[in-house]
């Protein structure tokens, strides 16, 4: 007589789903999770996505602003092509971003004194953070007044050492150089105080081993100090390019024609001029979307090339 012996197989064990206590509490927390985050998702689609959908329709057709949109196709594109207006502001544009890297030199050089200990540096980081908090149109009005060619500041200085200066705002070859230096003088507070910060956060340590090694304080000052600011550098450069190519209300105020020459008018004055005053909307759209394409460009060509060389801290 032999006896068999069965095995069941094992089954596996099944993990316990949600009970119904979980559920009831969880199915509360999911509602008002969704309430909070709806108004700036609905924020966010009302006021940024569907105008960006609408624009990418409005750059290819004529449109006035008062009738209905006619589909033109590729002729806005055309006529940016061959519109040598469009070419000079944004010529213009990128000559007023000299400014960016003479600011950031400015910055940083007062940046490092002011990490020195002397006497009223706080006062001093005040004064200098002042135009930063200053409305654009109150320091456009206060340029306005300094660079007049007859009774302007700037030139009762220059007269000082003898130095007859020219009519700043009225003449082409000086009108992009002074609203570079305003540009300066309006951000050289943001960018100092973010230079003093991270100057103030370089580690003691890496100094005092570059000095104990015999570096000098050039030496240490190349090969510590701006590695170390490498990542706020890099940040001053990608907003400052940003700002610069959307510069407009220190144009319109200082000067409201867009300079002798047309000498002074930025890509954006240009696309106000072309969609607000000349009503041609939908050119003025398709110039604005090819100037965020050509931000969105420029600044992924900044990350790429300075992913190697920006220092960061693991």
């Amino acid at each position: 007589m032999s006896a068999t012996l069965t095995t069941t197989p094992a089954q596996a064990p099944t993990s316990p789903g949600p009970t119904p206590e979980r559920g009831r509490l969880h199915r509360p927390e999911r509602f008002w999770g969704r309430i909070f985050i709806a108004p700036p998702v609905i924020g966010f689609a009302l006021f940024a996505l569907a105008p960006l959908l609408f624009s990418l329709y409005a750059a290819f057709t004529h449109w006035n602003g008062l009738s209905a949109p006619l589909f033109s196709g590729f002729s806005n594109i055309s006529r940016m092509a061959g519109d040598p207006q469009f070419w000079q502001s944004l010529g213009n544009t990128l000559f007023l971003m000299l400014g960016v890297p003479i600011g950031l030199a400015i910055s940083l050089a007062l940046a490092l004194a002011l990490n020195r200990r002397m006497p009223g540096r706080a006062a001093f980081r005040v004064i200098y953070y002042l135009p930063g908090v200053s409305s654009v149109a109150a320091i456009a009005i206060l340029w306005q007044w300094a660079l007049n060619g007859d009774f302007g500041l700037v030139n009762q200085l220059l007269a000082t050492v003898g130095i007859d200066g020219p009519n700043w705002l009225a003449e082409k070859m000086w009108v992009k150089p002074a609203l570079i230096i305003m540009g300066v003088w309006k951000g050289i507070g943001f960018s100092t105080l973010l230079y003093l910060a991270a100057l103030q956060s370089v580690p003691r340590t890496l100094l005092e081993a570059a000095m104990l090694d015999g570096a000098g304080a050039l030496l240490r000052f190349r090969h510590v100090t701006l590695p170390m600011l490498s990542p706020v550098t890099f940040f001053l450069v990608v907003t400052g390019i940003i700002g610069g190519a959307q510069m407009f209300a220190e144009i319109n105020i200082m000067t409201p024609t867009g300079g002798p020459e047309f000498g002074s008018a930025t890509i954006v004055w240009y696309i106000w001029q072309q969609g607000f005053q000349n009503l041609q909307l939908g050119y003025a759209t398709a110039m604005s979307l090819v100037l965020g394409l050509m931000i969105f460009l420029v600044t992924a060509i900044q990350f790429h090339l300075n992913s190697r060389n920006v220092f960061t801290v693991e």
